[in-house]
């Protein structure tokens, strides 16, 4: 990471391009893969849930997907082959179709005592900063007794209001935000 001045003297943190992506097209695994669906929460119902607190904790997983471990058994089913060698990953990727549902999967079951404290990917949230500091400390101890590692760089902590997907949540309102074409 590097650290550069911008035109009003403020730093901005960058990262340095280190390596290459791959991309692997698992269509014909998808297509023979017995579809996962693993219920989602209801958007609306989480808003409104959300709604009305007075502090939030947003945190993000770092790499969230390749946190997940892929059984050794399948690990041979994300084969692909390179000049030289074939490889295998032992870890989830983006891209199967299950993805998605073993990811909220496993993270309801690391969770699963804390559903009404924390949405989402890891949002905390209380009415007051005892409160969610209190919420704030057991999810962050979970993550360490379960190895889940989180992106700081994305994290926010103790903020009145924040962006859900889509919808601005605060202690007072909710509003849908407008995306603005670029």
């Amino acid at each position: 990471m590097t650290i550069d001045l911008n035109d009003n003297n403020e730093l901005i943190p960058s990262r340095i391009i280190t390596g290459w992506r791959v991309c692997i097209n698992y269509r014909k695994l998808n297509e023979a893969t017995r579809k996962d669906h693993f219920p989602l929460p209801f958007i609306d119902q989480m808003l409104e849930h959300l709604c009305g607190n007075e502090y939030y904790c947003f945190l993000d997983g770092f790499s969230g997907f390749f946190q997940i471990l892929i059984a050794p058994e399948d690990q041979e089913k994300t084969t692909f082959t390179c000049p030289y060698r074939t490889f295998a990953y032992k870890r989830m990727l983006f891209g199967l179709c299950n993805t998605l549902a073993t990811f909220q999967r496993c993270m309801t079951a690391i969770f699963h005592d804390m559903v009404e404290e924390f949405m989402d990917d890891f949002l905390v949230f209380a009415n007051s900063f005892d409160c969610c500091l209190a919420n704030l400390d057991r999810m962050l101890a979970r993550c360490e007794e379960t190895k889940l590692v989180l992106n700081w760089e994305k994290c926010h902590f103790m903020v009145k209001e924040g962006i859900v997907q889509g919808h601005k949540i605060s202690g007072k309102v909710l509003r849908l935000i407008e995306l603005k074409s670029m």
